[in-house]
C-alpha cells in the first residue's frame, strides 16, 4: 500500500473514532458549564491539569521506548512488551499507595483540605491510564486501530454515561432513591467519579494484552528503554507544562481572590475546550504517525515521505482553523453564557495547536536519530518560555496573556526543532508552502472580521464565504495531487 494512503487511512480511523469519541465527551463541557459556576470548573480544571503532568511522569516514555526497541537487536515484540509493562506496574502501584498515604497533608497544601478524596481517585485514574497506555501502544504497533478506538469509545461512553446519570438524574431529582443518592457536598467531585469508572472499564477490556506481563523481564533490554525513554518523559513533562501550566498556574498568577480567579480559569478553560477539533486532529495524528515514522525510517524516501505529510497536515489544520474560528458564533453554544466573554482567545489557541501539530511533525528527527536529549532539551527551552511569559503576562493581561503565550512557546519549538532537523535529520519541507497556507488562513479569518465589521454581513454567510476560498484554493494547489498520490 502507498505509505500516505496506510498513514491516511490510519490517521482516518483514529480520528474519525477520536472525533465521535470526544464529541460525545466534548458534550459534557455544556453540561458542566450549564450546570457549575465559572469557579466550580475551576476547580476540576486545575486538578486535571495537575493530572497532565502526572499522566507523562508515570508512562515514563515507554510508549515510544517499546517502539523503538520491539524489533531492535534481536529483540522479540513480545519480551520488549512484557519489560515494559512490568515495569509500569510496579512503577504505578507504587504512586498510588504513596499519594493514598498522603492525600490529607497534600490536599491541605492545594487548599483543599475538605476533599482529601479528589487526589486518591485522580492518583488511581493516573495509574490505570499509565498501565493501560502502553497496552494501547502494543495495539497501535500492530495496527490494531479498531480495537484501539472501540476501548477508547466504552471508556468515553461509560464516562459520560455516568456523568449524565450522576449531574443531570441524581441532581435533578426532587425525591426518592435518586435524590437520596446525591450529595451535594461532593459537588464537582461526581465528575471524578464518573471517570475514575471510565477508567477502570477500560483496564478490564485491555486484559488481553495486560496478560503480555507474564513473557519475560529483559534487564539489559529495560536498561537501554529506560535511557532512551526517560528524555522522553522531560519532552513528554515540558509539553504538558507548555499546553497546561496556564491553567495550573492561574489561580496564583491573577490579580483577584482565590474565588474569583477560579472563575477567570474557569471560564479559560472552557474556552480553551473550543479548540477541541485541532487537539483531535493532532491526537488522531500522533496515534497514526509515531509507528508510520520508525516503520518507514529505513525508506530512501522517507525524508520526501515526511516533507508531503507535514504540507498535507497543515492544509488540514488550516482547514480546521477556519472552521471552528469563523463559525465561532454556533461553537459558543457549546459553553454556558457565563463563559462567553472569554471566546475572542479561541482563535489564538487554535493556531497554537498549530504549531504544536507542526512540531510533532518536525519531532522525528530526534525520534529516529535517538538524539531525545536534544529532543528535551528544546521542549525545556519551550517551559521556560512558559514559565516567563505566564508570569509576565498573565498578571497584566489575564488569561489572555495565557493564550497568547501557549501560541508563542509552541511557534517557538516549532522552529528550534525545524532548525535541528535540518543539522541532525534533513528533510526537504516546502517551507515557503506550509508558511503560506498558515498565513493565507489567518488572512482569511482577518478579512472576514473586517468584511463583517465594514459591511454587517451576516457572520454565518461571510464565514462560510472564506472557507469555500480556502478549500478551493487549496485543492488547486495542492488537493488533486493528493488525490493522486492516495
Amino acid at each position: 500500500m502507498n505509505p500516505l494512503k496506510r498513514l491516511v487511512s490510519q490517521t482516518a480511523v483514529y480520528g474519525i473514532s477520536s472525533i465521535v469519541g470526544r464529541f460525545l465527551n466534548y458534550l459534557l463541557v455544556p453540561l458542566f458549564t450549564y450546570t457549575f459556576t465559572p469557579a466550580e470548573y475551576g476547580v476540576v480544571s486545575e486538578f486535571y491539569a495537575y493530572a497532565g503532568f502526572f499522566s507523562v511522569v508515570l508512562v515514563f516514555g515507554f510508549e515510544t521506548g517499546y517502539f523503538r526497541f520491539r524489533d531492535k537487536d534481536g529483540n522479540t515484540p513480545d519480551v520488549a512488551y512484557s519489560t515494559a509493562l512490568r515495569f509500569l506496574l510496579v512503577a504505578n502501584l507504587s504512586f498510588f499507595v504513596l499519594l493514598l498515604l498522603g492525600s490529607g497533608v497534600l490536599a491541605n497544601a492545594m487548599q483543599y483540605g475538605e476533599h482529601p478524596e479528589y487526589l486518591v481517585w485522580i492518583a488511581a485514574i493516573l495509574a490505570m491510564d499509565a498501565i493501560g497506555a502502553v497496552a494501547f501502544a502494543k495495539l497501535r504497533a500492530q495496527e490494531k486501530a479498531l480495537r484501539f478506538v472501540s476501548i477508547k469509545l466504552i471508556e468515553i461512553l461509560v464516562n459520560v454515561g455516568l456523568c449524565l446519570l450522576f449531574i443531570v438524574v441524581l441532581r435533578g431529582a426532587a425525591t426518592g432513591w435518586a435524590a437520596d443518592l446525591w450529595d451535594p457536598a461532593m459537588g464537582v467531585g461526581y465528575i471524578f467519579i464518573a471517570n475514575l469508572a471510565a477508567s477502570l472499564v477500560k483496564l478490564l477490556l485491555l486484559a488481553p494484552q495486560l496478560r503480555g506481563v507474564t513473557q519475560g523481564f529483559d534487564a539489559a533490554l529495560f536498561n537501554k528503554m529506560l535511557r532512551y525513554s526517560l528524555p522522553m518523559v522531560v519532552i513528554g513533562f515540558a509539553g504538558t507544562a507548555n499546553e497546561m501550566l496556564d491553567r495550573a498556574l492561574m489561580k496564583y498568577l491573577l490579580p483577584g481572590d482565590t474565588q474569583a480567579n477560579l472563575a477567570q480559569l474557569g471560564i479559560y478553560s472552557a474556552c480553551y475546550k473550543l479548540s477541541i477539533l485541532m487537539a483531535l486532529f493532532i491526537q488522531a495524528f500522533r496515534y497514526a504517525g509515531e509507528p508510520f515514522f520508525f516503520a518507514h525510517a529505513a525508506d530512501k524516501n522517507a525524508p520526501k515521505i515526511y516533507a508531503d505529510v507535514l504540507t498535507y497536515f497543515v492544509i488540514f489544520c488550516g482547514f480546521i482553523f477556519l472552521l471552528v474560528s469563523l463559525y465561532l458564533d454556533i461553537f459558543k453554544y457549546f459553553v454556558g453564557a457565563a463563559y462567553r466573554e472569554g471566546l475572542f482567545v479561541v482563535p489564538i489557541l487554535l493556531l497554537a495547536h498549530l504549531f504544536l501539530g507542526i512540531y510533532v511533525n518536525l519531532s522525528v528527527w530526534y525520534k529516529l536519530t535517538d538524539r531525545t536529549l536534544m529532543g528535551a532539551l528544546v521542549a525545556v527551552g519551550g517551559t521556560l518560555i512558559t514559565v516567563a511569559l505566564l508570569s509576565w503576562w498573565v498578571p497584566l493581561f489575564g488569561y489572555a496573556g495565557a493564550a497568547w503565550t501557549t501560541l508563542t512557546c509552541y511557534a517557538s519549538i516549532a522552529l528550534a526543532s525545524y532548525l535541528l532537523g535540518r543539522k541532525y535529520f534533513p528533510v526537504p519541507y516546502d517551507v515557503k508552502r506550509v508558511l503560506g497556507y498558515v498565513g493565507f488562513a489567518v488572512a482569511l479569518y482577518i478579512a472576514n472580521q473586517e468584511l463583517i465589521w465594514f459591511t454587517g454581513l451576516h457572520a454565518l454567510l461571510s464565514g462560510t464565504l472564506f472557507l469555500l476560498v480556502y478549500l478551493l484554493a487549496a485543492y488547486a494547489l495542492d488537493g488533486r495531487k493528493l488525490l493522486r498520490g492516495i
